[in-house]
């Protein structure tokens, strides 16, 4: 078997809002929309889904508390990022260096769901 792509899908109660911002803030493209409910959203390679649901992601309460993710994005200037994300976008934690070596910042986007933006470790 040989994997070609990975989607993710996230859940959100605001389905226009939420490309707006994945749209506006991250420079996603609108690949494809599903009736009044589903938005297929790319980037480069990386393919997003949005489901409109009816009440907050269940999920949004546990990754905040455990300090873990729904997306985890690379980009190659991170600094220029975090100038451009956080003009729009609530910035949970500012840039750090992490252990491992990659710098990395943390934001929420309208419907709570947590993403890291990150630039690899310089080897």
């Amino acid at each position: 078997m040989l994997v070609t792509s990975v989607a993710t899908q996230l859940r959100v109660v605001d389905l226009d809002r939420s490309v707006r911002f994945y749209v506006d803030t991250l420079g996603f493209v609108e690949e494809f929309r599903f009736q009044d409910f589903y938005v297929g959203l790319k980037l480069g390679e990386t393919s997003l889904h949005l489901k409109r649901i009816d009440s907050a992601d269940p999920s949004i309460r546990f990754v905040r508390e455990g300090d873990h993710f729904h997306l985890y994005l690379r980009v190659t200037d991170l600094d220029a990022a975090f100038l451009e994300v956080g003009k729009s976008a609530e910035i949970i934690y500012p840039i750090t260096k992490k252990p491992w070596g990659d710098r990395e910042f943390t934001l929420c986007d309208p419907d709570g769901h947590t993403s890291y933006i990150a630039q690899a470790a310089q080897v």
